[in-house]
């Protein structure tokens, strides 16, 4: 589950914490009142996460990375696919008046292109997150008309808590190889 590299694992944890907050953010479209505040945390939790591998990362900016000219050129055609997919998917789904599904397709692609980026950055907590999201992503549906919730609440409740865990996780990772 560690990273080869500590500017890595920190970096991890930016990328993580943000987008954690991100999804935090978009369940609280229309959560039930009473998650209001636990979204608010977990926001807060993820950026503060963000911030503190920011630090590390920027503190080890010169030390060795999984990064090379190959593999970021592959994590960006990893990245633009992803992007291309989730905008083409959003798209069809709010031409067919599916709104509410869009951020269950985006945790879905979210979910799907981490595959790769976990071999390209060799990185096994990656593969974790991304099998982890994609089954959020699947049961997000299910569970929000079984509960009468708003999709957006479920699927980023789920994908929040799940990129916040991984961000801790390479933080202390981080913070143990510091």
């Amino acid at each position: 589950m560690i990273a080869e590299h500590v500017r890595d694992a920190s970096g991890t944890a930016v990328v993580f914490g943000f987008f954690a907050s991100s999804w935090f953010g978009w369940a609280q479209e229309a959560p039930p009142r009473s998650w209001r505040p636990f979204l608010g945390v977990g926001s807060v939790l993820s950026l503060l996460t963000a911030v503190a591998g920011g630090t590390i990362t920027w503190r080890r900016w010169s030390e060795a990375t999984a990064f090379d000219a190959d593999t970021s050129r592959a994590f960006g055609v990893v990245v633009g696919i992803e992007f291309g997919i989730a905008a083409l998917g959003a798209g069809l789904l709010a031409l067919r008046r599916r709104r509410d599904l869009i951020p269950v397709w985006v945790a879905l692609v979210v979910g799907v292109h981490l595959f790769p980026v976990a071999a390209l950055l060799d990185y096994p907590l990656i593969h974790v997150v991304a099998a982890l999201v994609t089954a959020v992503a699947l049961a997000a549906a299910p569970v929000a008309r079984a509960r009468t919730v708003a999709a957006s609440a479920v699927v980023g409740v789920g994908t929040g808590a799940v990129l916040l865990a991984a961000a801790v996780s390479s933080l202390a990772i981080a913070l143990v190889a510091y």
